[in-house]
């Protein structure tokens, strides 16, 4: 296995938050991308490799995998893998508005759900987007 695969996978930490481990495991997932860990073209952890890593159902990994895809993160290629995806051109402006506002709120939802207020969670997000882009 490659080394920012493994890394990857040791990132990886399932809660007792009462939030489901897949949403879990896309949340965690989209960080390590968002962190570089994996970047764009590079092969993801295979399913089962997560599976047995983390000792959850193999359908529970395919769920995170499955709305990673949805969402754009990754592609699903049969018989070779998962991929981190390119970086997809900027969408249009209505449908930009709406991913934003679906993303807050289930940011929201997951504040809530692991006791976090939520302008603690905004004011950290606008330190990570900040210290990101000063990164040359």
């Amino acid at each position: 296995m490659h080394t920012h695969q493994q890394a990857a996978i040791e990132s990886l930490r399932l809660g007792e938050s009462g939030v489901p481990i897949y949403v879990q495991l896309r949340e965690q997932l989209l960080r390590v991308i968002a962190d570089g860990a994996l970047s764009p073209g590079d092969q993801m952890p295979t399913m089962r490799q997560v599976a047995v890593a983390l000792k959850v159902d193999l359908n529970t990994v395919r769920h995170a995998y499955d709305e990673l895809e949805r969402a754009g993160a990754i592609r699903l290629e049969r018989g070779r893998g998962s991929f981190v995806s390119e970086a997809a051109p900027a969408a249009k402006q209505a449908d930009q508005s709406a991913q934003i506002e679906d993303l807050a709120r289930r940011t929201l939802a997951l504040a809530a759900a692991a006791g976090l207020a939520p302008t603690a969670v905004a004011e950290r997000i606008t330190a990570l987007a900040q210290a990101k882009e000063s990164i040359p």
